[in-house]
């Protein structure tokens, strides 16, 4: 089974990216589609209503043609002229109805046969719409063998009344069929159309995104730059204090300060999606005390902990511990007040004894530029909470009993260390 390699894995900034790329494509492509959906329905709705017009055109002015060639005379309706005319050769389906005053019309001469015609009763409605419009109608009924229709009836005047109509009648089959056809073409060439679209776009959204990338690419390069930039005055400040035999007090706050040079451009790295966080076992009760000790002002600091690993990036986590304290001796009353900080597995809690935090603002001091109980500049209970998420664990306040604020971070527990002393090896990794 093949292993695929870490490092070859796309960073998350440019896993967004590719998805960002897809959303284009998908956007780009629905768009496409809905503009062609929206033409295709107008022109299948222009293509009907200009068939059924050609349509009505086609029967309306072959029955008024054939209404004109046929004439009464004494009361007698003369049809002679429909054998030759060619109208009404030409019909597919002709009929004439003739009624008196107040009768139910009567249907001759129908060609090709009577079952080509509608049943009775729609044969009424049709004599009495001629009757009521004085004028050619045309309906859509289907004939009684079966078939959809397009009927025209145009009257035939006897002196000052209707004395007969002339009923011509076509398939609605084949412009129906023609329709259908002109439907799946256009169903067929909009989609090979948003395929094409859909094509484009990814390729359009690529050239887009290539920007992008290069900016991500740079961004990394800075980093790294400025990584080494501020690596190398701090090598050689070290250097030059322990040449000048400077104290211990001076070295270690120069090696504070290179590994929060570190970390914070550790977190750019991982806020801009550059890098992962990288997990590792490691000690949190030597981590915590470490951290501690470090603090210019730790006198006033306790710390109870037990043997405890963990999962996690020691730079982030020694952080969100220092921002933890440095909070509860800022805000955890007067100067010199004392802070307690205990560790258990999975568990890190920092109690201050000042006036704590009002509960309506317990979340609102996690939020960017908010510290304490007011706004600040910084971040650092944001930091806590953000570190706390990127180890799977959570960040709070609660009351501390007796009164006071507990702040506590909760991470998974790893594996139980090898030593059930918390000897003082450093915050390293477990193993290393």
């Amino acid at each position: 089974m093949k292993h695929r390699d870490p490092a070859s894995a796309p960073s998350p900034a440019v896993a967004r990216l590719r998805r960002t790329r897809r959303l284009m494509t998908l956007l780009f492509a629905s768009t496409t589609a809905a503009c062609l959906v929206v033409l295709a329905v107008v022109a299948v709705r222009i293509d009907a209503a200009s068939r059924r017009s050609g349509l009505d055109h086609e029967v309306g002015s072959r029955a008024a043609g054939l209404s004109r060639a046929v004439w009464f005379d004494a009361g007698v309706l003369h049809l002679e002229p429909l054998r030759e005319d060619e109208l009404a050769q030409g019909a597919q389906v002709l009929a004439i109805l003739q009624a008196a005053p107040g009768k139910t019309p009567t249907v001759r001469n129908v060609v090709p046969g009577r079952s080509s015609l509608p049943d009775t009763d729609r044969l009424d409605e049709v004599w009495h719409s001629v009757l009521d419009e004085q004028g050619t109608v045309q309906v859509s009924a289907s004939a009684t063998k079966g078939g959809r229709l397009r009927w025209a009836a145009a009257p035939v005047w006897d002196g000052d009344r209707i004395g007969a109509a002339v009923l011509v009648g076509t398939e609605l089959a084949r412009s129906e069929r023609d329709h259908d056809l002109l439907v799946r073409w256009l169903a067929l060439g909009c989609t090979a159309l948003v395929c094409c679209a859909a094509a484009v776009g990814h390729l359009l959204s690529g050239r887009a995104m290539r920007p992008a990338l290069r900016g991500l690419g740079q961004q990394e390069q800075f980093l790294a730059e400025a990584a080494h930039e501020l690596r190398t005055p701090l090598t050689t400040l070290r250097l030059t204090v322990e040449r000048g035999g400077s104290s211990d007090e001076t070295l270690r706050l120069v090696d504070r300060l290179s590994r929060l040079v570190t970390g914070l451009l550790a977190r750019a790295r991982l806020e801009s999606g550059a890098q992962r966080v990288e997990l590792v076992p490691l000690r949190l009760d030597q981590l915590v005390e470490t951290t501690v000790e470090e603090l210019p002002d730790h006198d006033s600091v306790t710390v109870t902990a037990e043997p405890v690993v963990v999962r996690g990036d020691p730079d982030l986590l020694a952080q969100a511990v220092r921002n933890l304290v440095e909070n509860a001796q800022r805000h955890g009353g007067p100067a010199g007040s004392p802070v307690e900080v205990t560790v258990a597995p999975g568990l890190v809690t920092v109690r201050d004894h000042g006036d704590g935090v009002p509960l309506a603002d317990r979340e609102r001091v996690f939020a960017r530029g908010v510290t304490g109980t007011g706004p600040g500049t910084g971040a650092g209970l944001a930091i806590v909470r953000w570190v706390a998420g990127l180890h799977h664990g959570t960040a709070r306040l609660t009351d501390a009993p007796g009164g006071g604020l507990l702040a506590e971070l909760r991470l998974p527990a790893d594996a139980p260390p090898a030593s059930s002393s918390s000897s003082h090896e450093g915050p390293g990794t477990v193993g290393a």
